[in-house]
């Protein structure tokens, strides 16, 4: 199964642009901060992620305000065909009741 969730912070986003077919699309930057329990042992992790929203959630990935937190869920998948880096691909978002620091 390949399903990703995340709490997030929007920190840069494209302009909606359309493919050939007309789907509308949006790149963004993500930011996480939080702290996980590994072999028990505090550890704090942060990091960016590039994301991609495409059709329908595009609109509302459009409209979403940097300084709010939300839960993004989706999908990994490599950026292109040839490449071996990653992307994430949005599906679904909502207001998180999770802080940005947790």
């Amino acid at each position: 199964m390949n399903s990703f969730q995340l709490v997030a912070q929007v920190v840069e986003r494209e302009s909606l642009r359309y493919t050939p077919a007309g789907i509308p699309v949006v790149s963004l930057t993500l930011t996480h901060k939080s702290q996980q329990l590994e072999a028990r042992i505090e550890r704090v992790v942060e990091f960016e992620i590039a994301a991609l929203a495409i059709g329908e959630i595009s609109g509302k990935c459009n409209q979403l305000e940097p300084s709010q937190t939300y839960l993004f869920t989706g999908f990994m998948a490599r950026k292109n065909r040839n490449s071996k880096s990653l992307i994430f691909h949005i599906t679904d978002i909502q207001m998180s009741e999770v802080s940005h620091d947790n």
